[in-house]
Formats: structure tokens, sequence, C-alpha cells
């Protein structure tokens, strides 16, 4: 059953495109719904698909040799990937997982290589993505480097709210943060604790505010104890 084209202006990897592209590529996609916490795609699948997210949350995540989850990005809606698998036709590095009920749609490698390859305002989008994915890992791999947790967290959520936001909205969940910063989630949960009580952050509804930016800056920078737990 062809996905509706419509759904498909929503994707802002695919609005260069004319209605005409919109319906060819429609009836080549497949759409699939995911429970919160479901595998979307396995780093050790062999079908390469190049996913769009319409709706929900996902989380790129990867294992430690010791079984340790780790997590490396959030997929918004409007979001795609599976991207790198398309290119070069290898094994994904990671796995994405849903961390909240989600609504994705899937074309095969075959015709997402080409729409890759056909259509340059696509492939330079496709480009400055990975480019800027290559950056945020430099940049979390020197976060990891951080001896304390505490500092870690801080900066964690200062790189979530990028683009001088002052919320993260939705907030990512305590085990969430933990797997980003190779942390337990009872840490997690006492930093939070702290930092609430200290007037830095606060919970609103489904948004984290981040009162005292510049106190974060100054903690993850080691210029400033953190609070006690």
């Amino acid at each position: 059953m062809p996905i509706p084209f419509q759904l498909l202006r929503t994707i802002p990897l695919l609005q260069s495109l004319s209605q005409e592209q919109l319906l060819r590529l429609s009836t080549q996609m497949v759409l699939r719904q995911f429970a919160r916490r479901e595998v979307v795609c396995s780093k050790e699948q062999a079908h390469f698909e190049l996913g769009f997210l319409l709706e929900g949350r996902l989380q790129g995540v990867d294992f430690t040799v010791d079984g340790r989850g780790v997590g490396l990005y959030f997929l918004d809606t409007g979001d795609y990937f599976g991207e790198l698998s398309i290119i070069d036709d290898l094994r994904s590095a990671e796995h994405v997982i849903a961390v909240a009920r989600s609504t994705s749609v899937f074309l095969d490698a075959v015709p997402a290589r080409r729409l890759i390859v056909e259509h340059p305002e696509i492939a330079q989008s496709v480009m400055a993505r990975l480019a800027a994915r290559v950056r945020d890992m430099s940049v979390q791999r020197t976060l990891l480097a951080l001896p304390n947790p505490f500092q870690r967290l801080c900066v964690q959520l200062l790189l979530l709210a990028s683009h001088d936001r002052l919320c993260l909205d939705p907030a990512p969940t305590h085990q969430e943060l933990a797997m980003m910063i190779n942390t337990s989630r009872e840490t997690v949960t006492r930093a939070f604790q702290a930092l609430m009580l200290h007037e830095t952050i606060r919970r609103d509804g489904g948004r984290l505010l981040l009162l005292r930016r510049d106190y974060l800056e100054d903690i993850g920078a080691g210029r400033v104890e953190p609070p006690r737990t």
C-alpha cells in the first residue's frame, strides 16, 4: 500500500522534490510502527534501508564489550537514519531503538542510493549531516574523558541544548542520559536532585528548563565544584 505523499512533505530532506517525485517515491516505501524500547534497526542486519521518522523519538545506541549500553544520539520527527550503510554498503555502526512510540517509513537501499546520487541538494544535505555526526562524536569522546560524572552530565545537557536553547523538549530520561555519559541512572538522579535544589534546572511537564546555563558551563569546565548530592 503506497505511503500518502503528503507525509513525505514533512521530511526536511525531501522538501526539494516535486509532487510527482514524491508520489513516485511513496510507492517504494513501507511504513512501520514501533513500541517504546523496540529495536528499529539493528547493526547485525544485512538488509539496508533509509529510514525517515514521521512521529516519535529514536536513539542511536551501542554496547561495550561488558554489555553496558552507550547512547550516541537522538533522532526527532523529520530526521532520517541508516544513511551510512546506504552510502558504503556496510553494516551499521550502531543500533537504533525507539525511546517513545514511533512511526517511520523506509526506503530500500537501491532506490535510496539513487535518490542521493540523482539529487545534488539531497546529497549535499546528507554529506553535511555526516560531517556534523563526525564532529559530534569528537565532542562526545572529549566529554567522556572528563573524570567527574557530574561534569559530564552538565556538559551533556548543554550539548543537547545547543544553539542557545534554554530547554530540552522532550527531556531525555535519566537512563538515556546515563547511557550517554557512561554512568549509572542513580548517579544522574542524584545529580538532578542537587541541580534542582540549587535552582539550576527545573522540570516543566515533559520539558527540562536550564535556568542557569552559566553555572552548568562552570561545572562542566571545572571552574566550580559541583553541588553536593
